[in-house]
């Protein structure tokens, strides 16, 4: 097991690898595996960027995020433009319906609202308007539209998870409750934690996943 000091240099080193960040703008403190990261940034993607980094870390149980982003003068843009721009980015996405997306831009914050049928649809909508130059943050209020899950829909999530990870697959426990599915157990990485979490989300007729899964060994 990783010390903290390790995890520190470990996800400093990440950070500094990923070229899509400027690692002298982050704080990093860690304390019992869960690490606090900390400065002001210039962009929204450079935010999001981190969090990928950190996550692909062995090692980090969870992620406490106290950034916030400052948009340098030359990312700046007006709410109208913001919104303009994420329009334009819902049409030419081909995976967005982006007649079903409300969009409402203040100060830079930019709120997504609707109601779609895929999980993978509403993950789309917030990746296509993250980078987008002078956004501050995204609030994805989308909605999945009700459906009747499956009757076998808990053992093709089982499936689903032992054909990305068998091993991690025997400690995940998955419970079903209508069109919501509880993810319980535990997994060695956030990214395996992540992975699991997505998986379940490809069932048909899954309007909610909540992800009780825990990192580390336990021991």
């Amino acid at each position: 097991m990783k010390t903290d000091e390790q995890l520190k240099t470990d996800v400093t080193s990440e950070m500094e690898w990923d070229p899509a960040i400027n690692a002298t703008h982050v704080g990093v403190a860690v304390k019992g595996g869960v690490v606090t990261l900390t400065g002001h940034l210039e962009t929204f993607a450079e935010k999001y960027a981190i969090e990928r980094a950190v996550g692909r870390v062995e090692g980090v149980k969870a992620v406490a995020i106290e950034l916030d982003v400052k948009l340098a003068p030359g990312h700046k843009r007006s709410d109208s433009e913001i919104a303009e721009a994420a329009e334009a980015a819902f049409k030419w996405h081909a995976l967005i319906p982006g007649d079903r997306i409300q969009v409402r831009v203040e100060k830079g914050r930019v709120t997504l609202a609707g109601e779609l049928d895929w999980e993978y649809q509403r993950t789309a909508a917030e990746k296509a308007v993250r980078p987008l130059t002078g956004v501050v943050s995204v609030i994805n209020n989308l909605r999945l539209k009700p459906s009747v899950a499956p009757a076998n829909i808990s053992n093709r999530i089982r499936d689903a998870l032992a054909r990305h990870a068998e091993r991690e697959a025997k400690n995940i426990e998955v419970i079903v409750n209508g069109s919501t599915v509880t993810l319980r157990g535990r997994v060695d990485s956030l990214a395996e934690r992540s992975a699991a979490q997505g998986a379940a989300w490809a069932a048909p007729g899954i309007s909610l996943v909540v992800n009780d899964l825990t990192v580390g060994s336990g021991t």
